[in-house]
Formats: structure tokens, C-alpha cells, sequence
């Protein structure tokens, strides 16, 4: 509960299929491209804010002439950084050359960014640090126009010291190993490989070296380059690229993990991480923006004709749940229904947890990310109690009176602003001995919303630490004088480590992970988490691809149910008075609220590569040998 978890980046592609005098006389500016990507980017910014970054690829420009830019930022507010930086290089050229102004030739020569071809990203560092070398795009240089290579990607790999050793292999020095340089150098080298098959083709054929160019951009397969170069790729991965003569591609992992989507008319071709994005910057409905097939790549030539290829066997498809849940825009068609959904398969459970007293409770959710899920559970509480109060009519028949139906239809969920973030206090640091009581304040209380002894129902979208809960939530909502606090965990009791682009990696760091550990000393069973720790050791160094998750060990002594209630007691805080059940999503209701998005790892421990089981075995190690350090 507000407990802060850096995930998944976000990806945003911009073609324009008309040439830029097209947009000036429609639009009103030839800046169409670069207006439409800062929109993009900002409504994506709830994926990333430790920095941003902009390319850009002029089409069929001059020798000597500036066809690529590129500007990043790793500063506190970095889409606003770039385009201040944009902007100012746009007036300052307007300023100095008044000509500019009606010439959209000049402009396209003489102005950056303002290209055919647009790719931005931001970033939430999963890996390595926030400075400006890790914000992407990234750029591989060439003076052969069809060699140079822009990346940018939401993904993660597992495998990098494998893909780095295959860059060694083929007599390449990678300048570091990280997923980013690696993935680049991979595909940079079949691209390095494939123009110059093309090139000593076109030779035989009688063309010059000047007139094989225009040639080699036509004749370049991208597909065949994607294939080659992700082979070996074991991670997820929504990965975009441009190519600097003006083809561009934007490729999926094969289980779907990381999302992409793609929009295309007769003016443009866009794609993005998330649908509404899409929507609401073009204006088009939702069955215009369509999904990249896990193990596709949307592939857009230099000509401007784009179709979806296969690039890798498409595996079982696992689509991030927890980003449904959590992370994605609660705007989606889909993901609202399946966000109320969720709410609503958890009233069961709910119900119980309050003896069916719904009189005397009150219903409420922290923070703002679980509206939905909470109207989705108020839904049914009313469902529930509109059915109770037709039983009670009939029950009662011609003989109610006006004063008994009136007692009987006044009964409702109470529903409540409980708590309230203090946004002033979310960005203050201050030393570790310190923040504990900083804490404790950066939500504020709406005093006399619950009566003494209520119950109080608090529905969240996850708990992962249970940090906030315990040192700040919990403590205030007590105050109110509840007879029993009932936090409600939208999503399931997260258990293991993300390695696909979430920033999930210690398994100690998770509440679920540290009850289960309790559990163990509470039962005189931790010889079971010794035999845990050797099994993974002897399978760490392993080559074999059928990896198990031994880890999946750890739980099974213990229901759901057990783990919940240690996780409500280690939360609580001692001198609070209320009762403290803690409640979480079931694996099931969760598939049945999002049935096609499978990918559930974080819950269950089912990692959709081996290289997901190798990461959590290595998890555990290092817990085991009391290791500060991520698996991957």
C-alpha cells in the first residue's frame, strides 16, 4: 500500500506518411510529429520518471546534411527537460533566421527533430543508475547511412552475461554489460551483416557505390535481421529501433509480456505501450488501435508501407497481470473492467471478514490507483444488500409497514474519503533515523468519517512491502477508533521476484516472503529453507534450460490463508488498538478478472522463460547468504 515500485518503461513510435508540408498546411505546423510525441510521452509518464529521451530521423537528406538527432534527459521532470531544450533550439533558429518561418524545406534542413521518423521513451531504471548514459535512446553510429541504429525499449533481459559472451564470440567488445548495450550490439551486428551482403550483391549487379544506397534500403530485410539477432533473447521485451536511412521496427517477446500497441492510417503510424495513449492523442476509437502479437515485430519501411512479421515462435501467452493491476492507465476499456472486476470478486471474502455487517462498516481505498477496484467491490456490497432487501419484502409480504420498508431500503454501503496523501511530503528525503516519523504524516485523516467500533474496510491495488501500512497507515487509521481495520489487496500476495522490467527483485524486500519465514521459525522447519538454498545452488551454474523453481518450496507448508494472517501480524503495530485482518486477491479470481493477460510469476512462481526460475534460485541464494543485491 503506496509502498513506491519502479517498473516497466514506456515507448512511444511516430511515422508520418505524408511529407512535412502536408501537416503545415493541415495542422498548421510542420512540429505536427513533434507535438503529437511530447503528448505521448506525457501521457506515459506514469511508466517512467527517472529520465526521457527523443530521436529523430530525417528522410532523404543530403550528404553532409543532419538527419538524426537525439536528447535525453535524467533531470527531476525530464519530458519537460527535452522539450524545453527542443523548443529552445526551435525559436532560437526562428529568431536567427526569419525564413524559416513559412519554409518547411529550410525548417527540415536546417531545424532538428523535425523528422518523418520519432521515437521517445521513458524511463523507470529497473537496473543500473539514473544518470544520463542509462536514459534511452540509445545510438549505434555509422557513417553508412542503413548502419546507424537507435534502440529504445520496455524490457528487461535475464540472459545478459550469455548474449554479452555471443558478442565476444563473434569478435565483437561490448563497452559494458548491461541488457541495453547488449540487445543493440546483437541486432547492430546482423544489420552490420546484412547491408553489406546487399551491398556486394548490388556490386555484381553493375551499380555504383552512390546509386547501391537507395538499393540497400529497399532490400534490407529487417524481420530476417530481428530474427537472427533475438534468437538467444530470454527476458520481456517491447523493444523499438530506427534505422537511420528511415526503417523502423518495434518487436515483442514472445509471450506478450511487455505490451505494445499500434495505430496506422493514412497519415501516420503510431505506437505506444498502452492503448489510450494512442486513443486520446489521434483521437480514434479502440477498435482502431490494435495489439503486436507476442513474437511479432510491426516493421514500417523507409517507403512508408508497415505489416506485422513474425520474428519468434510465439509461446504460451503470459501478459504482465501485475501491470493490468497496477501500473497501466486505469483509462483502458479493458483494464477498467478488469480493475472493477477484481474489486468485486474480493466481497466474498470481505463479507466474511466482517461477520455480514455491512451496517456498521465503513468502505474505503488508499491510494487513489485503487478507485476502480474499489467502485467494482461497492457494486457488489450494493448487489449483495439489494438482494438481502428483496428477500426482506417478500419475506414480510403485504403486511410491511411504511416505517419497516423504510428502515429496510435505508440500509447502504457507507463509503468514505478516509485517508488523503499529503503530495507536499511525497518527495522530502531526509536520513533513514528521521524518516519513520515523516512518514507517519504523508497521509492525513478525515476525522469522524467512522464511528467507534466501526469495521473499516481499506482496499489497495497490492501490498508488496508493507513498509506504508505498518508505519504510516495503519497508525493513522487507528486513530479513528475502529473496531477492526480490514486492508484488501486487490492483487495477490506477491511472492517472488520480477526480472522482466519491474523493480521486484529481493525476495526479503516482500511482506508475503517474510511471514512465510516466520512461519518456518514458528514451525521448526528451517531445515526446509537450508535444503531450498542447496538445491538451488547445485542447479545455479547449470546450462540445462529445464531450470526449476525450487523456491516454489518455501510456501507450499503453508494456505494462503496462513500467510495472510502472519502477514497481518508482523503489519501491525503494536500499540494500535484495532483488529488487523489483512486480505488478498486469489489466484483464480485474478485469472477470471483478467483472462487474457495469464503472466502471474510475481504470485505464483510460473516464470514464462528459464530464465526466469534461474533468477529466482539465484534470489534466494542471495538471501540465504545475507546478499544485498538483485538476481539479474
Amino acid at each position: 500500500m503506496s509502498d513506491a515500485i519502479k517498473h516497466e518503461c514506456g515507448i512511444s513510435v511516430i511515422r508520418l506518411l505524408k511529407p512535412l508540408e502536408y501537416y503545415k498546411e493541415k495542422y498548421g505546423t510542420a512540429f505536427y510529429g513533434v507535438n503529437k510525441m511530447y503528448l505521448m510521452m506525457e501521457k506515459q509518464h506514469n511508466r517512467g520518471q527517472d529520465g526521457a529521451g527523443l530521436a529523430s530521423i530525417k528522410l532523404d537528406m543530403e550528404p553532409g546534411e543532419r538527419y538524426m538527432s537525439r536528447v535525453r534527459s535524467a533531470e527531476q521532470q525530464p519530458i519537460q527537460d527535452i522539450f524545453a531544450q527542443i523548443n529552445q533550439r526551435i525559436n532560437t533558429a526562428f529568431k536567427e533566421h526569419p525564413e524559416y518561418l513559412d519554409d518547411v524545406a529550410l525548417q527540415k534542413k536546417n531545424i532538428p527533430y523535425i523528422g518523418e521518423l520519432l521515437l521517445g521513451h521513458v524511463r523507470y531504471g529497473t537496473f543500473g543508475k539514473n544518470s544520463i548514459e542509462s536514459v534511452h535512446p540509445f545510438l549505434r553510429q555509422n557513417n553508412w547511412m542503413h548502419r546507424n541504429l537507435i534502440v529504445a525499449g520496455n524490457f528487461n533481459m535475464t540472459n545478459v552475461n550469455e548474449l554479452f559472451d555471443n558478442l565476444v564470440h563473434i569478435g565483437q567488445h561490448p563497452k559494458e554489460m548491461a541488457d541495453t548495450v547488449t540487445v543493440m550490439e546483437k541486432i547492430g551486428h546482423f544489420l552490420d551483416d546484412a547491408v553489406a551482403k546487399i551491398y556486394k550483391q548490388v556490386k555484381k549487379e553493375g551499380y555504383t557505390k552512390r546509386e547501391a544506397s537507395p538499393l540497400i534500403a529497399e532490400r534490407l530485410k529487417v524481420s530476417k535481421i530481428l530474427r537472427r539477432a533475438a534468437k538467444n533473447f530470454d527476458g520481456g521485451y517491447a523493444m523499438a529501433g530506427l534505422l537511420g536511412h528511415g526503417d523502423a521496427f518495434v518487436l515483442r517477446d514472445p509471450g506478450g509480456i511487455r505490451p505494445a500497441y499500434y495505430y496506422k492510417d493514412d497519415e501516420v503510424v503510431v505506437v505506444a505501450s498502452e492503448r489510450p495513449v494512442i486513443q486520446t492523442v489521434f483521437n480514434v476509437p479502440y477498435e482502431s488501435v490494435q495489439e503486436i502479437d507476442p513474437g511479432h515485430a510491426l516493421i514500417i519501411k523507409k517507403s512508408g508501407e508497415s505489416a506485422i512479421k513474425p520474428i519468434l515462435e510465439p509461446t504460451e501467452r503470459k501478459a504482465c497481470s501485475f501491470e493490468r493491476i497496477y501500473f497501466s492507465r486505469g483509462s483502458d476499456k479493458e483494464i477498467y473492467q478488469e480493475r472493477k472486476e477484481l474489486g468485486k470478486l474480493l466481497f466474498p471474502q470481505i463479507l466474511k471478514s466482517i461477520n455480514n455487517d455491512i451496517k456498521n462498516s465503513v468502505f474505503s481505498y488508499i491510494p487513489n490507483t485503487a478507485e476502480t477496484s474499489f467502485f467494482g467491490m461497492v457494486k457488489e456490497a450494493q448487489n449483495y444488500l439489494n438482494k438481502k432487501k428483496e428477500e426482506q419484502i417478500l419475506a414480510l409480504g403485504s403486511a410491511i409497514t411504511s416505517d419497516e420498508l423504510h428502515e429496510i431500503l435505508k440500509v447502504r454501503p457507507r463509503i468514505e474519503k478516509v485517508a488523503i496523501k499529503d503530495a507536499k511530503l511525497r518527495t522530502f528525503i531526509t536520513q533513514d533515523s528521521s524518516r519513520d516519523d515523516l512518514v507517519a504524516h504523508v497521509y492525513d485523516i478525515s476525522y469522524g468519517s467512522v464511528k467507534k467500533g466501526d469495521n473499516l474496510v481499506i482496499i489497495d491495488d497490492s501490498i508488496v512491502r508493507g513498509t506504508t501500512l505498518r508505519k504510516s497507515i495503519l497508525r493513522i487509521l487507528d486513530r479513528l477508533n475502529p473496531g477492526k481495520i480490514v486492508v484488501v489487496s486487490s492483487a495477490p500476495q506477491i511472492r517472488y521476484p520480477d526480472c522482466y522490467g519491474i523493480d521486484m527483485a529481493k525476495l526479503e524486500d516482500f511482506i508475503a516472503f517474510r511471514a512465510a519465514l516466520e512461519l518456518h521459525k514458528d514451525n521448526n522447519t528451517m531445515n526446509i529453507v537450508e535444503d531450498i538454498y542447496n538445491k538451488c545452488k547445485l542447479q545455479i551454474t547449470s546450462d540445462d534450460k529445464d531450470v526449476i523453481n525450487y523456491v516454489k518450496e518455501f510456501y507450499a507448508p503453508f494456505t494462503a490463508l496462513e500467510i495472510s494472517k502472519k502477514i497481518g501480524e508482523l503489519l501491525s503495530p503494536p500499540e494500535i488498538k484495532a483488529e488487523v485482518e489483512i486480505i488478498y486477491q486469489t489466484i483464480e479470481s485474478l485469472h477470471e478478472a483478467c483472462p487474457k493477460n495469464l503472466g502471474d510469476w510475481y504470485f505464483t512462481g510460473n516464470y514464462p522463460t528459464p530464465g526466469g526460475n534461474r533468477v529466482v534460485n539465484k534470489a534466494f541464494i542471495n538471501f540465504y547468504e545475507g546478499k544485498n543485491e538483485r538476481a539479474y
